[in-house]
């Protein structure tokens, strides 16, 4: 079996759907995961992806904010999502995409981490407490529900780039939400407690500088290069021999009306 999946940061699937569908004429995943598609069930592009052959999709999303979706070729079976920190904010789903050649199955979980804000102290800023809490749920998710002991698959848009070169200046970055050590400490536990293989760093170690995500704020992002890893893709162990290849659509970021985000892919062969 082989299984090519993506994920992206979409900022609004609606609004951007043309580009998730170049994206699939262009790149033919198998499954493409979706984060921040700020679309309730009833409104999202369901034709749109089944034109290209992507029949199998999964929502959890909600109106203007959040919101996750797993679209595929390959039939799935689903297998809900979860709430943390008693928010029901659409932030997780969960599929195992099977074929006629793997009764086993490979289950794929995908999340959508809060963002934290720009005050990096939960004392005063409940969007960073909430941040930090997600993360702690997640480890503890990892260590009781043990997603990882089987073939499985985490991806999203995790908002932490955890080490010194998934962003474009450690020094300048450490005290800026994303890159604080509480963060890089809480999601780097998440991995080791699941015992899950960074499948990005696995194939591009470091010292390489890897970015997935370039701000708007920036009007010449490509220039000065101001990135950060915030969308990441793991791997349970038994998966680690399967990875082939991956790829970050850099050039995603200058499509018209982009996301600030681009699509990350890895290839696995079984």
């Amino acid at each position: 079996m082989g299984l090519k999946v993506a994920t992206w940061n979409i900022n609004s699937v609606r609004l951007r759907s043309g580009l998730v569908t170049q994206f699939l004429q262009d790149h033919a995943p198998d499954v493409l995961c979706l984060q921040e598609t700020k679309c309730p069930d009833d409104r999202f592009p369901l034709g749109e992806f089944r034109k290209l052959g992507y029949n199998h999709i999964a929502i959890h999303g909600q109106k203007g904010y959040h919101g996750v979706a797993i679209v595929s070729r390959l039939p799935f079976e689903e297998r809900g999502s979860k709430v943390f920190c008693g928010k029901n904010d659409a932030r997780h789903i969960a599929v195992t995409v099977k074929d006629a050649k793997d009764a086993s199955g490979v289950t794929i979980h995908n999340f959508y981490v809060p963002a934290g804000g720009d005050i990096p102290d939960p004392e005063v800023n409940e969007k960073f407490a909430h941040k930090l809490s997600f993360l702690d749920e997640m480890r503890d998710w990892c260590r009781q529900d043990r997603p990882g002991a089987d073939r499985a698959i985490v991806v999203g848009d995790l908002n932490v780039a955890p080490l010194e070169n998934d962003v474009w200046s450690h020094k300048q970055m450490r005290d800026v939400v994303s890159h604080t050590a509480v963060e890089c400490e809480k999601l780097l536990g998440v991995q080791d407690c699941g015992d899950w293989v960074d499948a990005i760093r696995t194939l591009t170690p470091e010292p390489e500088r890897v970015y997935t995500w370039w701000s708007y704020r920036a009007k010449e992002w490509e220039l000065s290069n101001r990135g950060r890893r915030l969308d990441h893709m793991w791997v349970s162990k038994g998966l680690t021999g399967s990875l082939k290849s991956s790829a970050i659509l850099r050039e995603a970021r200058s499509w018209e009306r982009p996301s600030d985000h681009v699509p990350v892919m890895i290839d696995l062969e079984f």
